[in-house]
């Protein structure tokens, strides 16, 4: 190993570790801040997620339904090529489909329990 190649793994080991350190750090630190507030930070892990069911069917809801028109897309092409691309660009576009519709049932839910119905 010469030159540049040695600085590779010195490299990864010394971002990997900065990494966990400022992750730990930065935890510690909303902790801190927390209890300063008067909250106790376990209770921040048991707090309600309405939505998440919505969510993740809205998602997987999407993901399916850009599989099966990869599908058709696959079966009518006029030529034989491997449509990879195909089926991923449309799981990953039905699926940000499905978490946009979320987004904006959550926002109107929002919207409507905290300013009775109407819209700004």
């Amino acid at each position: 190993m010469d030159g540049a190649e040695v600085l590779i793994p010195i490299t990864i080991f010394a971002g990997g570790f900065a990494m966990i350190f400022g992750i730990v750090y930065l935890k510690s630190r909303e902790n801190l801040a927390m209890v300063e507030k008067g909250m106790n930070p376990k209770d921040r892990l048991n707090r309600p997620a309405p939505f998440r069911s919505l969510k993740w069917g809205l998602l997987l809801l999407g993901a399916g339904l850009g599989l099966l028109i990869a599908f058709f897309v696959d079966m009518n092409l006029p030529y034989r090529i491997e449509p990879v691309g195909i089926y991923f660009a449309l799981i990953a576009m039905g699926g940000g489909l499905g978490l946009i519709g979320s987004y904006f049932v959550e926002k109107k839910s929002w919207y409507d329990k905290i300013n009775g119905g109407s819209e700004l």
